[in-house]
């Protein structure tokens, strides 16, 4: 086992992709991309915005006069990325730019496919390099790649009409990146594979946080007197979940709930199983179930022992 003074670090993946709707203007926008085709919208005064936006941000004023831009267009500010994350529009070196295309008032932030920094300046000409495949997303712009001057195009209108228009995406979000727990977590976290559960004690308030924080949120001051709390507790508040979760291997309807661990200044969050989803209360007494490798408590089930008092666990919703 890892030496308790030895601070944890581990890879971790925050990720919450999401569905949304598309309102008229951006579902033209995405659809036209599929199609190669670059929209703008027009304002009352003229402007031609690029991304297009349903209301103009200096007026508020609904926005629906489509306009078609050129493919061609200016680079008006710029930044290299040496070393490209996953998911990001190139695997190697390449420039973040602003793009004013040619009828265009505003700028797109896309990528630029150059060699290397001194190949990128404000005002180079770029064209719209289009992907092999496209779904009508704004991926389906590739990247930028440097062009030749070439006239400057007047926007033409357009009704943002298509076949088979784009009225949906699913926006991915994600994070990778190292996290430490630092001392406090990572002594709580060794102590769990002990199956124990430490906080620590705030040496002013007096209460014991788990899992600890390394000081009092209260209080402000530093924690290092280490407590053991539970295993048993009390459920203070809870929320019966009826959306499975991506990779989750759950049966809903289920129910987390807010744990008050014997001993414990602060309610921790936890899985409530052993029990049908209607009959889990306030006041419930519950143990840990330890997971098959019993590095954590998979899930809480309850003791059998009389429900809690109210005026016991008040204090700690």
């Amino acid at each position: 086992m890892t030496p308790p003074s030895e601070t944890l670090r581990a890879p971790l993946v925050v990720e919450f992709p999401f569905t949304r709707s598309l309102g008229p203007v951006q579902s033209a926008f995405l659809t036209g991309l599929r199609e190669q085709t670059v929209l703008g919208v027009r304002t009352e005064t003229g402007e031609v915005l690029v991304p297009p936006v349903e209301y103009d941000p200096a007026t508020a004023a609904e926005l629906r006069d489509l306009v078609e831009v050129g493919a061609t267009g200016t680079v008006t500010t710029w930044a290299w990325n040496p070393g490209p994350r996953p998911g990001q529009p190139l695997a190697t070196p390449f420039a973040w730019v602003l793009v004013r295309l040619d009828g265009a008032d505003t700028a797109l932030l896309h990528a630029l496919d150059a060699p290397g920094p001194e190949a990128v300046r404000t005002g180079m000409r770029v064209r719209i390099r289009w992907a092999a495949e496209r779904s009508g997303a704004i991926t389906d712009i590739a990247c930028f790649e440097p062009y030749d001057s070439d006239p400057v195009a007047e926007p033409g209108s357009h009704d943002g009409r298509f076949a088979d228009p784009v009225t949906g995406i699913v926006a991915a979000a994600r994070l990778d990146y190292t996290y430490s727990p630092g001392r406090a977590q990572t002594r709580y976290l060794h102590a769990l594979t002990e199956r124990r559960t430490v906080g620590e004690r705030c040496p002013s308030c007096t209460k014991v946080y788990v899992p600890p924080r390394g000081a009092c949120p209260t209080c402000g001051v530093a924690t290092t007197h280490q407590v053991e709390v539970g295993p048993r507790g009390t459920v203070t508040t809870y929320c019966i979940v009826n959306i499975k979760a991506k990779n989750l291997d759950i049966e809903v309807p289920y129910v987390y709930a807010h744990i008050a661990l014997d001993g414990a200044g602060l309610a921790l969050h936890g899985r409530i199983g052993g029990i049908p989803y209607d009959q889990v209360r306030m006041g419930l007494r519950v143990e840990p179930v330890w997971s098959e490798d019993g590095r954590y408590p998979d899930h809480y089930r309850p003791t059998g022992e009389p429900d809690a008092d109210y005026d016991t666990y008040k204090e700690l919703l």
